[in-house]
This record gives structure tokens, C-alpha cells and sequence, in this order.
């Protein structure tokens, strides 16, 4: 994933781009970048670091006082290097985006064909934002390149980019990545976490609608473009997994739905539990509404060692992700010996860190372990969004375990697998209790879509799904 914070003052802004875009930590452990324009020497001012080694704020603070002038964006990502400069016909510019380019390959071999270079590569790959910029200054204006752009790619583009004119922000066409507009006194910023706002003393003024385009300067916002109309399909893990507690989507705050969740599981489960606990940090919310919904006791019977274990620490590698996972969270034996523990967590993708966590458990004297997830079991890749590693559905683990009952052709077969994607159903049934089994569970658990519908409180069709039913797969586009 990745998170992006601009600023637009009367004043210095890059204690704000520092802060804001800090504050999008959780959502990237790979790259960051800040770039500030001085319109008082007619500068822009770029820095890019890697962060798998050590976090945005070790990496940036001694940089600070080289960046002037009051507009800035930064960003933080788990993909290419970015914010990157651009000098074009359309004027001189920094571009950071946010989202996935599913026709990347395609995209750039147009490029190459009309005599276009990509000189921004890591890892052997095209950099999707030299890319986008690439595509936007080839048109007549920055708003007519943006428009391009959001109806060449498949997948998702959300983007800000910084001019000599303040900040053009673009939501993605699909509204599948949020950008939050805040604002204060001789003040504007957008930002993909309205958590970055508030101690910084901007107020939410509002979201920006699908694939809307807007300018920021220091005395206002000007809409550059409208929305699509009936297009938003924002992401559900926003609010199960990826999104900040106190960060509010669409109007629906992630720690309320999380409880609402955890509170519709625990009134209609009947199983009996000594208590329960949540794995730091996206099951906690669910776990403390579940608390709540079944009359039983929140504890916590795991903990997350932080000082030397945060999130912007953890490395690219798959391998050595799921040892940090494992390292940093630590059972509590004094709770667990000889109780009857339900634990809450925010979805199961390979299983890895569930087998981890179940170990740790039975490790610590559970006398029985019941597991509860935040959404239905993931049956389908993301084709929008960077928010998993995994490149094949069959290293979803609910995949692996259709695998194992009819065979890894059935696996493969969208029309069977949709007969497991309906609560209840036989074939569902089945699934769950194979994978409850596979991982020495006494319960397993998964919250129903239309109790995730229900908890983030948009019209069904305006939120996306497809990793749960494959519903979503027709507005890839």
C-alpha cells in the first residue's frame, strides 16, 4: 500500500508534509519521499529514502531544513521510489500516486512506441508513477492528462501533484483509495489518513468524490474536475485492516465498524469463552466490541513489543516479514493458562501468522483456542490495490484448503469456488472446518459480508468486495 499527505500554506509548510506524512507509517515499509516548492527562488526540492531498515522519521528529520517554501507533498509506499520531478510543456512538477497499475506492461510498451523513454526503474520493474506522469504531460493540459489517465489505467490511480501553482490532488476514478481534504486558518492538505489532521490542527472539510480533481493553494480549493457519477467502489479493507483507528472514510470512523463487527459476532455466538483478546493492532477494535456483544471479558493475552518491532521496520522479504510478525508480539501466560480464549483478528490470507499466533497460545496454557475474523474468508486476489504480497490465488489460504478437498483444478474453477463464498453453504461449511482443523483451532469463525456491509454503512454498490465474492471484477476498468 502506500499514503500521500499535501500541504498548502501562507507559511512554511514542511513541518506539516514531515508530520502528515509520517502519520502514514502503517501503510508502507519500503520508500518515502517528501518534495517542497519555494516559490520565492522558483525551486523544487526533492529527497527519496528507503525505509526497511529504519523508519521515515530517523531517515528524514536531518533533511528538514533544506526543504523551503509553503506547498510540499510527501508520501510514504510499499512500491517504487516517489515523489519524482517532472519538466514538461505542461510546466515543472512532482508527482506521487497512490494505487495499482493492472496494465502496467501494457501501458508502457505504448509509451516505448511512441518514442516516450522510462528511465525510473527498481528492481528491474517500470516505476508506475514515472509512468502516470509520462501519460498526463503527453495531453494539452495537467487536468486533460490526469483524465487520460484515470480511463487508460486498470486497477486504481489516486495522485497529488505538486506545481508552481499549489496542489492538484485526483481521487481514483473508482474511489477505491480515499484523499481527505482538511483545512486551517491560511491553510489546505489532503491526505490518504484523516488521522494525519488533527494534531496538526486541520479540520476534515471533506472527501474527494471519484476520480474528482482539485487545486489547493493557501486561500482555497478549486474543482478542476467533477466526479464520476456512481462510481465509488472503496475498498472494504480500509476499514478491516489497512486503515488507522481514528481515521474516518466516506464518513465511517475504522474503530466503529471494527466494533460493530466484533459486537454483531459476539450477540449471536453461543460459544462459551473465559475471554477474549484481539492481535495488535487491527483485531483489537473488533475484539473490544465483541467483548461488549457476548458478556465476556476483554484481556490481553497478546501484546506487541514496539520499541524495536514497528511496523516501518519490517523488510520486503516474505520470509523474514513472518518472523518479524512473530517477533513482535508476545503471550501473556498469566492470562492464557488453562482458560478457554476466543482471539479476533482482521482477516486470514496464507495463515502463516494465525499458525504463529495459535502456537504461541497453546504455548502459553490456552485450554482452548476459538478464532474470530473481521471478514469473510479472502477467496480472490486484489487486482486494485498493493495491500497483499501474494501473487497467485493459491497462496490464499482458504484457496489451499478447496484445494485439499476437490483438487487444485476446483481451486482454479470461479464457478465452483463461488459455491464457498456463501455463508452457510456446504461447501463453506466445509472450508471452515478444514481450516480450523489445519490450524488446531476449537472454533473458527468468519464474519459474514453482510454484517461488513452493514458495519461500514455505504449502499452495498458502493463498496468493494471482490476479494471476498469476486463481485467487484467487472469494474476493472
Amino acid at each position: 500500500m502506500a499514503g500521500f499527505f499535501g500541504s498548502v500554506s501562507t507559511t512554511p509548510c514542511i513541518s506539516d508534509v514531515f508530520y502528515g506524512t509520517d502519520y502514514h507509517s502503517h501503510l508502507g515499509t519500503r520508500r518515502a519521499g517528501i518534495a517542497t516548492y519555494d516559490a520565492s527562488t522558483g525551486n523544487f526540492r526533492r529527497v527519496i529514502h528507503s525505509i526497511s531498515q529504519a523508519s521515515f522519521r530517523v531517515k528524514m528529520e536531518g533533511e528538514l531544513p533544506k526543504f523551503l517554501g509553503n506547498s510540499g507533498i510527501g508520501i510514504i509506499s510499499d512500491t517504487d521510489a516517489q515523489p519524482l520531478l517532472f519538466n514538461s510543456h505542461l510546466g515543472r512538477f512532482a508527482l506521487s500516486t497512490v494505487g495499482k497499475i493492472a496494465n502496467l506492461e501494457q501501458l508502457a510498451s505504448e509509451a516505448l512506441e511512441h518514442n516516450m523513454h522510462l528511465s525510473e526503474f527498481s528492481s528491474g520493474r517500470v516505476n508506475p508513477t514515472e509512468l502516470v506522469g509520462l501519460m498526463i504531460i503527453q495531453q494539452h493540459s495537467l487536468v486533460e492528462g490526469i483524465r487520460s489517465a484515470q480511463q487508460k489505467i486498470r486497477g486504481s490511480l489516486s495522485l497529488m501533484l505538486l506545481t508552481e501553482d499549489g496542489i492538484i490532488c485526483a481521487r481514483d476514478a473508482w474511489g477505491r483509495t480515499p484523499i481527505i481534504i482538511g483545512q486551517r486558518d491560511n491553510a489546505f492538505c489532503a491526505a490518504s489518513e484523516s488521522s494525519s489532521l488533527h494534531n496538526l490542527g486541520f479540520t476534515i472539510l471533506r472527501d474527494l468524490g471519484p476520480g474528482e480533481i482539485v487545486r489547493l493553494r493557501a486561500d482555497g480549493i478549486e474543482q478542476l474536475a467533477e466526479p464520476f457519477p456512481d462510481h465509488l467502489q472503496i475498498c472494504s479493507f480500509l476499514w478491516i485492516y489497512y486503515g488507522f483507528p481514528t481515521s474516518t472514510y466516506e464518513g465511517r470512523n475504522t474503530e466503529d465498524v471494527r466494533n460493530y463487527i466484533g459486537f454483531a459476532m459476539g450477540r449471536e455466538d453461543d460459544t462459551p469463552v473465559d475471554c477474549c483478546c484481539g492481535v495488535p493492532d487491527s483485531g483489537i477494535g473488533m475484539a473490544i466490541g465483541y467483548s461488549e456483544g457476548h458478556n465476556v471479558p476483554y484481556r490481553r493475552a497478546i501484546s506487541k513489543y514496539t520499541p524495536t518491532w514497528p511496523r516501518s521496520f519490517m523488510p520486503a522479504n516474505q520470509e523474514m516479514r513472518n518472523l518479524v510478525a512473530k517477533m513482535k508480539l508476545i503471550q501473556n501466560d498469566a492470562i492464557l493458562r488453562n482458560r478457554r480464549v476466543l482471539l479476533c483478528d482482521d482477516s486470514i490470507v496464507r495463515g502463516t501468522q494465525l499458525r504463529d499466533h495459535t502456537h504461541c497460545l497453546i504455548e502459553g496454557g490456552a485450554k482452548e483456542i476459538h478464532m474470530r475474523t473481521a471478514c469473510p474468508p479472502l477467496l480472490y486476489g486484489c487486482p486494485f490495490l498493493n495491500f497483499s504480497e501474494s501473487n497467485s490465488v493459491m497462496e490464499l489460504i482458504a484457496r489451499r484448503a478447496i484445494a485439499e478437498l476437490e483438487g487444485e483444478e476446483a481451486a482454479l474453477d470461479e464457478e465452483r469456488v463461488r459455491a464457498y463464498t456463501v455463508t452457510g453453504s456446504p461447501e463453506y461449511q466445509r472450508m471452515v472446518d478444514l481450516l480450523a482443523e489445519k490450524f488446531g483451532l476449537t472454533s473458527l469463525r468468519f464474519t459474514k459480508l453482510e454484517t461488513l456491509i452493514r458495519a461500514i454503512g455505504l449502499p452495498r454498490n458502493h463498496i468493494c468486495t471482490h476479494c471476498f465474492d469476486g463481485s467487484s471484477a467487472h469494474t476493472l476498468k
